[in-house]
């Protein structure tokens, strides 16, 4: 309990003082002008009430990551306490402010636009393709996780149904105005999951559980030679700590900012709070189960499957109704990731092609290939699907970190605060790109060497253009 109460106080505390410094480090002025007013057109840049922004932010980005990524996760052990924990706050937090504010600052633009802007021609036009392309990934995985939950609870009404019924949402969400649904229903959804967080931390401080304290960082995972720590634990939990997807979506909220000093609480407190929810869960799913290996023992029998597991914790601990709540939550967060998801892949397209979104027929032209694309994607196995996704996620990571590394270099700022998890995460995604089971699966040492090769590419990179931009500048 005291290692979880540390984390959970360090959480806290950091969008207090490092949310504030980071507010600082970019000049954030209240009164100044931002691209909802500058920019209005009544669809996607509009400005909204602080309270919604926060919560669609939050919903946005919360899908299956730091609930069933979390759960996941915990099979390392009490480890993955501190992976949140500093992920959340070194990397997540700091990753989703800064590419929310140079998005606010470059007029709300989406996300390869801002990449093209710092890291060159070149690269933009490849992340234009990676980042819709994950986008339309994202979309389809967050169509099949809530559509296999709702089966679950609905026995009568079948996968396929609630998949044709999300999908129907997510068309909806996708075309209509940001106040029309997504400002309208997220709300509620918002109040499942809370009440989910609250109600599960509640059971923890309370309730007659143990969680495991962090006295070694050995891995628990009964497989764990195939599924070492780094790189893999920074794969698994992705969302309560570091996620390239929370940089896609910070362009539809910089378009609704009514005010600059809106970033830390939106941006930065959003992702604080997406890590909160992961550590709970976390600590959970190794409290309900009395204990990592007992948590690994479970799964195991259940196919290591993680809705089973979250179904289970959330119907015992917190009643039927609250149960039902609980769920709701879980599955109301995939799918306020999913509809955004499609909505910010359209954005992208009409940012490159340059086409105005105030008309519908514009809108419908660019969305019906994406929502093809993602229907034919759920066909795929989910379980393939999920293990792609994770890995493409965190390289998108990886590329923002460098963008905003650019970014505060030719600024002149502190560019310290995103180096140093750009040059760790570079490493833990060329590592696992050959590592990884679904990848190219390769010896553990030849891995990480390659992995250091990559990131030694990377940072000598980055060295010589620092150094002719210092030299020009000078």
């Amino acid at each position: 309990m005291i290692t979880f109460i540390i984390c959970f106080a360090l959480l806290v505390v950091a969008y207090f003082t490092y949310g504030r410094y980071l507010e600082k480090l970019v000049g954030a002025e209240a009164g100044q002008p931002v691209p909802s007013k500058t920019h209005f057109d009544g669809v996607d840049y509009m400005p909204l009430p602080k309270w919604k922004t926060f919560l669609i932010q939050l919903l946005n980005i919360a899908g299956l990551g730091p609930i069933f990524g979390a759960v996941l996760g915990a099979l390392y052990g009490p480890v993955a306490f501190i992976w949140i924990t500093a992920g959340g706050i070194l990397f997540g937090a700091m990753h989703d402010f800064l590419g929310g504010w140079i998005s606010l600052e470059n007029d709300g633009q989406s996300l390869p636009e801002i990449i093209g802007k710092y890291l060159g021609v070149g690269v933009k036009q490849v992340m234009r393709i990676f980042t819709v392309g994950l986008m339309v990934l994202v979309g389809a995985v967050f169509l099949l996780g809530p559509a296999g939950l709702l089966a679950g609870m609905t026995p009568s009404i079948s996968v396929q149904w609630w998949t044709a019924i999300i999908l129907i949402y997510y068309i909806l969400a996708t075309l209509l105005p940001v106040d029309k649904i997504i400002g309208r229903i997220y709300p509620l959804f918002g109040a499942a999951l809370m009440f989910m967080a609250i109600g599960l931390l509640g059971v923890l401080i309370f309730g007659d559980y143990t969680i495991p304290e962090l006295t070694t960082l050995q891995n628990f995972k009964p497989d764990a030679e195939e599924f070492p720590i780094i790189p893999t634990l920074f794969i698994t939990i992705a969302c309560g700590a570091i996620s390239g997807f929370h940089a896609t979506q910070s362009p539809m909220m910089a378009r609704c900012l009514t005010d600059q000093k809106q970033c830390r609480p939106i941006f930065f407190g959003a992702m604080i709070s997406e890590s909160l929810i992961a550590l709970v869960w976390a600590a959970i799913a190794m409290a309900f189960f009395g204990g990592v290996e007992a948590l690994g023992a479970a799964l195991a029998e259940h196919g290591n499957n993680a809705s089973w597991a979250v179904k289970l914790i959330a119907d015992t601990t917190l009643g039927r109704v609250g149960g039902i709540l609980a769920v709701l939550g879980v599955v109301a967060a995939p799918i306020t990731s999913g509809d955004t998801a499609f909505r910010s892949a359209r954005l992208i397209v009409a940012d490159f092609l340059h086409v105005e979104q105030k008309s519908v027929a514009k809108r419908l032209l660019i969305s019906i290939p994406l929502f093809v694309i993602g229907f034919i994607i759920t066909q795929v196995d989910f379980d393939v699907v999920w293990r792609y996704f994770a890995w493409f996620n965190q390289t998108l990571a990886v590329v923002t970190l460098w963008a905003i590394t650019v970014y505060l270099v030719l600024r002149k700022k502190n560019y310290w605060v995103s180096l140093l998890p750009a040059v760790v995460m570079t490493f833990v995604c060329g590592s696992y790109l050959f590592l990884g089971k679904e990848m190219f699966h390769l010896d553990h040492a030849l891995s990480y060497a390659l992995g250091g090769v990559i990131t030694l590419v990377v940072i000598f990179v980055f060295i010589y253009w620092k150094y002719k931009n210092d030299k020009t500048t000078a």
